[in-house]
């Protein structure tokens, strides 16, 4: 077993799973605090490293792509103070730091875990219910609807169509931005049959972030909504299927209307927002060339 003790917080292994429990200190980010501990499991694992400074250095886990709700539904956003899966290490502990780093990596390739991408969620995402408030609204999520609710910030022209709710299977996507310069961040949902293109600000179906202290807090909306929607791995799988049956020569007469059932399908996946533009466009045509 390998352990680590800092004030940023307490990292362990013990050959199956990494638990990442954050420190007390004030530099800890809050969104790192209301996860609490996390326990990574070794086949969620891409990688791990350590980075030494002057005065410290920091671990680092890499997981698999399609690992983490959080990180699917953050989309690699999350600043240094609330990203669970770095740790501040002391100088004096840099041993210690690349003691883990090389248990990580041997057990790793003892049990040969691949680095490729996964097709099911490996961690849970937060639990529910929860409630944040934040920007110009509070997002609720028990687990079946999110429910937004605005407040005495929100634009006026969103806040006259009053409290949205949004049924799980009516939401194909979220995703959750910070504040960056002058451009403000969101928490937003897309419904299906609904493409995103009005500004956070406008869009009921969004909370607006002015990159304030608890718009972190957001991002455990949006990982505990992706964790319980279809995993991304969904529309690889649509398009794969539209491409494999690519043969020489047009279809057999019999295979015709499979494959206009076959376009129809993907018409619905695309409005539904599985398959994004482009993966339309490349299943469409793969189908369109076997007519």
């Amino acid at each position: 077993m390998a352990e680590i003790l800092q004030k940023d917080g307490t990292w362990i292994f013990d050959g199956d799973a990494l638990r990442l429990t954050p420190g007390r200190d004030r530099n800890v980010g809050l969104l790192r605090r209301e996860l609490g501990e996390i326990v990574v499991p070794l086949r969620a694992l891409a990688g791990v490293s350590f980075e030494q400074g002057k005065k410290s250095g920091r671990l680092r886990l890499r997981l698999r792509d399609g690992a983490d709700p959080l990180l699917q539904a953050t989309g690699g956003r999350l600043a240094e103070p609330h990203d669970p899966y770095q740790l501040l290490v002391e100088s004096d502990r840099y041993g210690v730091a690349e003691y883990l780093v090389d248990e990580v990596r041997r057990a790793l390739l003892l049990d040969e875990v691949p680095s490729d991408p996964v097709d099911a969620y490996l961690l849970p995402g937060p639990s529910v219910p929860l409630s944040v408030s934040a920007g110009d609204g509070t997002a609720s999520f028990d687990g079946e609807s999110v429910r937004l609710e605005w407040n005495w910030k929100t634009e006026e022209a969103k806040a006259a169509g009053g409290p949205r709710t949004l049924s799980l299977a009516d939401i194909a996507g979220v995703e959750w931005q910070p504040a960056v310069g002058l451009e403000n961040g969101a928490l937003r949902l897309r419904p299906r049959h609904a493409p995103a293109t009005t500004p956070p600000k406008y869009d009921p179906n969004a909370v607006e972030l002015w990159g304030f202290r608890k718009d972190p807090l957001m991002a455990l909306v949006a990982a505990a909504v992706q964790a319980r929607l279809p995993h991304p791995s969904a529309a690889t799988t649509a398009v794969a299927d539209a491409v494999r049956p690519q043969l020489p020569g047009p279809a057999a007469e019999g295979d015709h209307d499979a494959l206009l059932r076959r376009l129809r399908e993907l018409g619905e996946l695309h409005r539904d927002g599985v398959l994004t533009d482009d993966e339309f466009a490349l299943a469409k045509q793969a189908v369109l060339k076997r007519l």
